[in-house]
């Protein structure tokens, strides 16, 4: 019997001989393919064929880099969003900043504006805060005595009269609005110059001139002005408008309710008044002893 090589053990060409005939196989394409080009259809046709595989083969990496990019640009946004929303925070914070300072330096504007026409000294002060007691309508300045602020001095905006130095320490100084209802001013219609004294109510929005006649003569729309009568307010300065009038035939007097033209507690910066606190003369006395005089017309027996 004869023995035979089984068919894996077999052998071929060689590899010397293999890598001959593919190495020539290989230029004689190149040559076809370069100068006639008799290899691009097949090119083709293997490329397309192949295509459905490669795309197969690269589905698991597509789609681990879209999964991963998802995750990346989420990740990405969150960030960008967190830093774009931290950037309009400081930025609204700037622009309120900015806001605040352009209101102050208008209202500082307007008070050099009311400044102008006064003759006796003035000084800027600020509000530092609001006075405690809930029933008075009072606010503390940050000038006092050391300043040269006393007591009494009027404390105005750019809108006229708003208060009154009633107390001063030597940092700080306490005034008293006229929209306090023991405040009283003593103001005249500037139309007429009628006299009258406005008191406040209390509600914090108008102030009373009180104890007018019936038949005074003022209207709806007249403007109240400081009649310098107690040489404390230089006179002339805006007050209040009236803005009702009850004329009630059961009533002594006049209800005539008043809105102040300034903006009493309202503005930041106010402008306090040095006026010149005269000695006046103290009030003629009642006494009846003092009261009396020589008559016109007669003369004293001389001795």
């Amino acid at each position: 019997m004869e023995a035979r090589t089984p068919p894996l053990f077999l052998r071929g060409p060689t590899p010397f001989v293999r890598l001959l005939f593919f190495g020539a196989l290989s230029l004689v394409l190149m040559v076809f393919d370069a100068r006639f080009g008799y290899v691009e259809p097949l090119r083709d046709s293997l490329l397309w064929f192949s295509y459905p595989l490669q795309r197969v083969a690269s589905l698991p990496s597509d789609i681990f880099n879209s999964v991963s990019g998802f995750f990346v640009s989420q990740s990405r946004l969150q960030q960008d969003n967190g830093s774009l929303r931290r950037e309009r925070l400081r930025d609204a914070e700037r622009l309120l900043a900015i806001e605040a300072l352009r209101a102050e330096n208008s209202n500082l504007r307007s008070l050099l504006a009311a400044r102008e026409p006064l003759t006796s000294r003035s000084l800027v002060a600020s509000i530092a805060y609001v006075g405690r007691d809930a029933f008075s309508r009072k606010v503390i300045i940050d000038k006092g005595s050391q300043a040269g602020i006393l007591a009494g001095h009027p404390v105005i905006d750019s809108g006229g009269v708003i208060g009154q130095v009633t107390r001063v320490h030597p940092l700080l100084a306490e005034v008293t609005l006229i929209i306090d209802k023991d405040q009283a001013t003593p103001v005249r219609v500037l139309r007429n110059g009628l006299r009258g004294v406005a008191f406040g109510t209390g509600d914090g929005a108008t102030i009373e001139l009180r104890y007018m006649a019936m038949n005074a003569e003022i209207a709806v729309g007249d403007t109240l002005v400081t009649s310098g009568i107690d040489s404390v307010f230089p006179a002339g300065l805006p007050v209040a408008t009236v803005s009702r009038i009850d004329r009630d035939a059961t009533m002594q007097f006049a209800r005539v309710v008043c809105t102040p033209t300034g903006e009493p507690g309202s503005n930041r910066e106010v402008l306090v008044v040095e006026t010149d606190m005269p000695d006046l003369a103290p009030y003629p006395s009642d006494d009846s002893t003092a009261a009396r005089s020589v008559r016109p017309g007669r003369r004293s027996r001389g001795r």
